[in-house]
């Protein structure tokens, strides 16, 4: 089965919204009455918002990268030239499989392209709002983690110290997932997570964000 949404987009999505709700966690004074309610007010709001645009975001770019994948198909039906067919096809393949292809496989891939009878239009399809839900998702959900403890934990104090202990441990948890999908060691690129959720959260706060 096709993947709804591919390994980066999960991991990006899901450090996204962790870096959003530990942004409104650290700036939330726990001490203050009421500070816990409005603490979970402020983070599920603020992540539901930033997954409802995120979910746009990504419906806006999948309609992008095929209305130019029909650009690129009509732009083969009026040339016969090599240069712009190449051209063409390097622009709508990825650089490493457009550099692997001969002139013959580009006049073969140019020769099948033009016989598709109807250019198709750009539209979007049900993966693509699946995926869209899935960005969504991922940004709502990754909030979760983070502030069950103020609803488990009496003392304030004590239930921020613990989220913070698992927002480090999901930071950690996403960079090693980011160094397997890399090819790179994960407890290095874990620790290295870890020091970039700190610094992105420092300018998040800092900004007002």
């Amino acid at each position: 089965m096709k993947r709804v949404l591919e390994p980066m987009d999960r991991i990006s999505e899901t450090l996204f919204g962790l870096i959003m709700v530990i942004g409104v966690t650290g700036t939330v004074s726990v001490g203050s009455p009421g500070s816990v309610k409005n603490l979970l007010v402020a983070s599920l709001g603020c992540n539901i918002a930033w997954g409802i645009i995120d979910a746009v975001f990504y419906v806006m770019s999948r309609f992008s990268e095929r209305a130019r994948g029909v650009r690129a198909l009509r732009a083969l039906r009026v040339t016969a030239d090599t240069k712009d067919v190449e051209r063409i096809l390097a622009s709508a393949l990825p650089p490493v499989v457009a550099d692997a292809l001969t002139s013959t496989e580009i006049e073969s891939i140019r020769r099948r392209l033009n016989q598709i009878p109807e250019i198709p239009r750009a539209q979007l399809d049900g993966a693509d709002w699946a995926a869209a839900a899935g960005v969504f998702l991922l940004v709502f959900l990754s909030t979760l983690p983070v502030i069950t403890p103020f609803v488990f934990v009496g003392n304030p104090g004590i239930a921020l110290r613990i989220s913070n202990g698992i927002a480090i441990a999901m930071l950690f948890t996403i960079g090693c997932a980011f160094g397997q999908y890399s090819g790179r060691r994960r407890w290095p690129m874990g620790l290295g997570m870890v020091a970039v959720g700190a610094v992105l959260v420092g300018i998040t706060i800092a900004l007002g964000g």
